[in-house]
């Protein structure tokens, strides 16, 4: 049987289903299959897969080979490219809002070509546009920047012709099914491989399972009961999982320590981690800002497309003149419009992405920056982020689970004098003993011999010689210290050490200290146990017959250590209202114990195989209530990540491996990091240039005042434009000519959005950024309609004051009535700025930052002076009397009182201000 041909699903997933969700099967899918053909060759001995592969062990020849890649294509997997520069400058102008104006622009430009509105509205989409681009354009290259490759070749055995076999430094992309690659400490696993021979081999599986400790591989795992290891590669019991089958290594996992050859099964998208990375490219699904963006947008264009009309049809009807109606129609238009908003929507993004770069934070898409302020659940790997990523010797213990010197005094022995390649246990035993005690250490003792570790017997062993001290003379003996896997070290043994003293194990004591270590296991530490025996028959050599009749000593426990400020930071980001989730491959054990010792309060810890039973309803109700997830594989992280986005929540990922990838892309905001494997930097929309949750919580609240100012803009543009439309609506009514002419609207129009400029660099106040906020449009709509008429009111009130109190009450004096409504809305409107931005009392609780102060008082000077410029003819205006100015002051006056007061009463029964 042979297995050559590559099997690339193209459509796997049901029809009729949702974008999303046909992704989320097809990776599914994909992962299914490649995990079947992976077990598939781990069952069948090794022989058998060569014979398949139609390959030897001495190698293929370099014609095989070429035919073989020109068959198989280049060893590479699916990755997300960066588009070219002009499809993301086109991508950039893909805004509803940039649509309305263009359409208002063109309208404008086929009325009159000359209208300086066309000249406006342009500039505006421009700035939006390129600002948007340029950022992250920017932030792209940043991000490819950090792409670095662990290396480029690998040790491939090849043959020319009849010639013997060689070995090769081949590129990785050139591996082929068959190729016979050899493994040492250090290298990166090419391709998936099924192992010929291995020897001590140990791979660091943590990008694809989330366990950080390397896992043993062999070639000929045991079949038979325990102890009865089986040196015959037949293959091993099939599973289900190819990342737990002993005799296989995956792409993107790399080789701790020991050697190998291992047989190419599958290479590019046929491997187990080409088959998660085929269904992460292509367009990303919809996040909380672009589905927020999109309700606001068309809230406000639904305002825009009923008030408009109405505004046309009453001056056309009360004025008589259409084609001024028209006219002042597109005015209105413009005037309803926010058309700031791409503009001021993309300066906030961009100062948001600057900021959190002094932060060490690359933001790859801008969108993101606010959807981490939203975000109020964070979904987190545990190894790196909750711990330092490193293995500690947390306990030396003795057989009754009391912390004991003379037990760390035999481990450090073992480690020290070991020849091998020294493992993370062994170092981390090294580490816990200072120089001082090394150093006598190593004049008491002198290397003998050592029986190195192996995959069947799980254990290694040391024979030291007693070197001769003052009171110790001639004293010859040697002493075997043995360390490894509690099972079968106890199985070796035939008495203990208790309290000094050598007892015999019998069986109850033998249960008593199985239960310590399992104690220890159940509070999520790896344990190793420690043994010794006395040779009183001292000789140059031993054997792993020797490794009997020993005497236990202790164990030694070991943990990635959580960080140091690991608790302060999970609190802090609980204090601004988001709930941490631990999603981690790793066993439950150690995920519950790292949990709990930074304060997360763990509950029943869920496994990947109880999430498999469960449809979507049951995982949503389940990962609501949930705070632990462990053993979960790629597929189960990104149903979690959905699961609790369909429950109403903005969900952030944060990870680094092979395994998070599809969680990444799903997730409201993914978040990786610098030293993360490239798909899952691919995948992110953030990424840490250090894995520190106390440098997201900076993110956090960067993307909380970014959306704050955003929401503000839109806020104070469309109550006080919708205001000023009902003002020019009841004008038009029961006024006899234009109240405003159509420059002057446009004209005020622009003023205020300039003075609006500077609200990305407004501060926000201390409440707002202590929870997550969300795009709320049904709540922007209220806001419109409750606070937008209170500056009608105000203009009617002008309105009357300029009809009664200073004559304008006819065309002839229309001119006088036109400029002194200008004054007043275009200074109410400024004096809104300071009004919405707060739910505070302005000036008084809450000040704005000098960027917005010094806008809004060049606005305020600007309308105050157009009046009296050189421009007032061309614009319409008239110099307004000084008696004018008491009367706008005690309407400003009247006007800011009564909007603070109402301020109160909707914050009260609303709950909400912004």
């Amino acid at each position: 049987m042979t297995m050559l041909t590559p099997r690339t699903p193209t459509k796997l997933a049901p029809p009729g289903k949702g974008r999303r969700e046909r992704k989320a099967a097809e990776l599914e899918s994909r992962t299914r299959l490649a995990g079947e053909r992976l077990a598939g060759f781990s069952a069948r001995p090794g022989a058998q897969v060569l014979q398949d592969l139609s390959a030897t062990r001495n190698g293929l020849t370099h014609a095989e080979a070429a035919l073989r890649l020109e068959r198989h294509g280049a060893n590479v997997v699916a990755h997300e490219r960066a588009p070219r520069w002009w499809v993301q400058l086109a991508k950039a102008f893909r805004n509803p809002f940039i649509a309305v104006l263009v359409f208002l622009a063109a309208v404008m430009w086929w009325q009159d070509p000359a209208d300086p509105g066309v000249v406006i509205l342009s500039v505006m989409v421009g700035i939006s546009g390129l600002l948007r681009f340029w950022q992250e354009f920017r932030s792209g290259r940043a991000a490819d920047a950090l792409k670095k490759l662990v290396t480029t070749t690998c040790a491939v055995q090849r043959r020319a012709g009849g010639a013997g076999p060689t070995t090769l430094e081949v590129p990785m992309d050139q591996v082929v099914p068959g190729d016979v690659v050899k493994l040492a400490a250090g290298d990166l696993i090419p391709a998936d491989l099924r192992l010929i021979t291995s020897k001590d081999l140990m791979v660091g599986q943590a990008a694809l399972s989330g366990e950080s400790l390397p896992v043993a591989k062999a070639d000929a795992p045991p079949r038979s009961a325990r102890g009865t290891p089986s040196s015959e590669d037949l293959g091993q019991f099939e599973t289900t999982d190819p990342v737990e089958a002993d005799n296989l290594c995956l792409m993107g996992t790399s080789v701790t320590s020991g050697t190998a050859t291992g047989v190419v099964v599958a290479t590019g998208a046929d491997t187990y981690f080409g088959s998660m990375a085929g269904s992460l490219v292509g367009e990303r699904p919809q996040t909380n800002f672009d589905d927020g963006v999109r309700k606001v947008s068309f809230l406000l264009i639904r305002f825009m497309l009923v008030m408009v009309p109405v505004v046309f049809a009453v001056n056309g009807l009360t004025k008589g003149d259409w084609d001024e109606a028209f006219l002042f129609g597109i005015a209105v238009a413009v005037g309803l419009t926010p058309e700031m908003l791409p503009m001021v929507v993309s300066a906030n993004l961009a100062r948001g992405a600057v900021a959190m770069s002094r932060h060490k934070v690359v933001v790859k898409r801008l969108n993101a920056i606010q959807n981490l302020g939203a975000m109020d659940v964070l979904c987190t790997d545990k190894t790196g982020t909750l711990t330092e990523d490193r293995i500690v010797l947390d306990r030396y213990l003795d057989v009754h689970g009391n912390e004991d010197d003379e037990v760390l005094e035999y481990g450090y022995l073992n480690s020290h004098f070991q020849t091998g390649l020294k493992n993370l246990m062994d170092q981390a035993v090294i580490n816990r003993v200072n120089e001082a005690e090394e150093v006598v250490v190593d004049a008491r003792f002198s290397m003998v011999d050592e029986i190195p570790f192996d995959f069947a017997r799980r254990r290694m062993s040391v024979v030291l010689g007693r070197n001769s001290i003052v009171g110790d003379l001639g004293r010859s003996e040697h002493v075997m210290i043995t360390k490894g896997a509690v099972e079968e070290v106890l199985d070796l043994c035939t008495h203990m050490t208790d309290r000094g003293r050598k007892v015999e194990l019998t069986d109850q004591l033998r249960r008593h200290v199985t239960r310590i270590a399992e104690d220890n296991n159940r509070q999520g530490l790896r344990v190793l146990a420690v043994a010794t025996r006395t040779m009183s028959a001292p000789r140059d050599t031993y054997s792993v017959a020797d490794e009997d009749g020993l005497t236990l000593v202790g164990f030694l426990a070991f943990l990635d250590p959580p960080k140091a400020d690991a608790a302060r930071a999970l609190q802090a980001l609980a204090d601004k209202g988001i709930a941490v989730k631990v999603v981690t491959g790793d066993n439950d054990l150690v995920a519950a114990r790292v949990c709990a010792d930074v304060g997360i309060d763990v509950g029943h810890v869920v496994l990947g195989a109880e999430i498999d039973a469960l449809d979507d309803t049951a995982l949503r109700a389940l990962a609501a209530r949930t705070t632990v997830f462990a053993k979960v594989n790629p597929v189960q992280k990104a149903r979690i990540v959905r699961a609790l986005q369909a429950y109403g929540h903005t969900v952030g990922f944060l990870g680094d491996g092979i395994n998070d990838a599809a969680a990444l892309r799903d997730a409201d905001v993914g978040i990786s990091v610098d030293t993360a494997v490239d798909i899952a930097k691919e995948s992110a929309d953030i990424i840490l240039l250090e894995k520190d949750l106390t440098v997201l919580e900076q993110g956090v609240i960067q993307g909380r005042t970014t959306f704050g100012n955003t929401i503000k803009y839109i806020k104070m543009t469309a109550s006080s434009n919708f205001g000023n439309v009902f003002s020019v609506l009841v004008a038009s009514a029961f006024i006899p000519f234009q109240p405003m002419l159509a420059i002057m609207l446009l004209v005020q129009n622009l003023v205020y959005d300039i003075a609006q400029l500077a609200t990305p660099w407004d501060r926000m106040d201390e409440e707002y950024l202590r929870r997550p906020r969300n795009w709320d449009a049904k709540g922007i709509g209220r806001f419109m309609v409750c606070i937008g008429p209170i500056s009608s009111i105000f203009d009617i009130a002008m309105f009357v004051i300029m009809w009664n109190v200073f004559g304008a009450n006819s065309e002839a004096e229309q001119a006088l009535f036109q400029s002194g409504w200008f004054i007043e809305g275009l200074l109410s409107q400024t004096l809104i700025v300071h009004m919405i931005r707060t739910r505070k009392i302005p000036f008084i609780q809450s000040r704005a930052s000098w960027p917005v102060m010094v806008t809004t008082v060049l606005a305020v000077l600007t309308g105050l002076y157009l009046p009296f410029s050189p421009l007032a003819g061309s614009l319409g205006f008239v110099p307004l009397p000084a008696a004018y100015f008491p009367w706008l002051i005690g309407v400003l006056l009247a006007y800011c009182t009564l909007t603070q007061l109402l301020k109160t009463l909707y914050i009260r029964r609303f709950g909400t201000w912004l």
